[in-house]
């Protein structure tokens, strides 16, 4: 009975080898050069090396031909833009120092250059932030327009500039990137 027992072990242990091997699971310091060739191509797939190429990334489009600020806007739009079906994309850079609401003497101001990101239409949202130039933005809770009692008084302003969040921003969707960058409007 123990030989069976052995013997069928022996015998699943083979197959179970053998496919794994077939299968390009072998240690590549024991395969041939070929296999190597092979495994190497296919871990590279699966681990997505070429992770920073623009080509690589979902959709496989290259943005290499759109400058970096371009492809920032739309990657921001593109992550949170309220509305995703817009007619287009609207720029704004707004230099330090102004205020966040020009039209409330008590308003605060931008303590950084903000990026202001907006549709065509009120109903498409807004989004204003400042790049930190590491992948990652600081998003400010900034209405597009400014319904309300005014003035509205400091504290009100400096808790906006206070809860701004740190987002990091996603590689996105090439073909959803391209589509947006298309439709960019920058205005100084």
């Amino acid at each position: 009975m123990k030989k069976k027992k052995i013997f069928i072990v022996t015998a699943l242990s083979a197959i179970v080898l053998g496919g794994a091997a077939s299968l390009g699971y072998s240690s590549p310091s024991y395969a041939s050069q070929e296999q190597q060739s092979k495994f190497n191509t296919s871990n590279a797939k699966l681990l997505n090396v070429n992770h920073l190429s623009s080509s690589s990334r979902k959709g496989n489009e290259n943005l290499k031909q759109y400058s970096s600020k371009e492809i920032e806007y739309a990657r921001v739009w593109l992550q949170l833009g309220s509305n995703q079906h817009i007619d287009e994309l609207n720029v704004q850079r707004i230099k330090a120092g102004t205020p966040l609401n020009p039209d409330d003497y008590t308003s605060a101001k931008y303590p950084e250059d903000v990026i202001q990101l907006t549709g065509s239409r009120l109903v498409d949202g807004v989004v204003t932030y400042s790049g930190n130039g590491n992948g990652t933005i600081n998003v400010y809770n900034v209405p597009l327009r400014w319904d309300g009692i005014y003035p509205a008084g400091e504290k009100f302003y400096a808790d906006i500039i206070k809860n701004k969040k740190l987002v990091s921003v996603k590689m996105g969707d090439n073909k959803k990137i391209i589509k947006l960058i298309k439709l960019l409007n920058i205005y100084d």
